[in-house]
């Protein structure tokens, strides 16, 4: 999620809104999110959005409608998701 935080600017001047998604406490993710000085949102799953997503280490690119337009699975890389962030936006 550092990763995201890096190049947050990157994204917002997209429009893009960067959420982090983890089944850990609550607590949990509010000292994991001071340590590493996010500024995104990151939610607290109750089992939910794994069971709508799946689990592990997936980037989604959601569109304003809601549909899933791009999956990376692993670690993600930010050029890449930049450059299919334009390619969503020039089609």
């Amino acid at each position: 999620m550092k990763a995201f935080q890096n190049d947050i600017e990157r994204f917002e001047k997209l429009g893009v809104q960067v959420l982090g998604v983890s089944g850990d406490a609550l607590e949990t993710h509010k000292d994991f999110v001071t340590k590493l000085g996010l500024h995104f949102s990151v939610l607290a799953d109750d089992g939910t959005i794994r069971k709508l997503y799946g689990s592990g280490r997936i980037t989604y690119l959601i569109d304003s409608s809601g549909f899933i337009r791009y999956v990376h699975k692993g670690m993600p890389d930010n050029d890449k998701l930049i450059q299919e962030i334009g390619k969503l936006r020039s089609s």
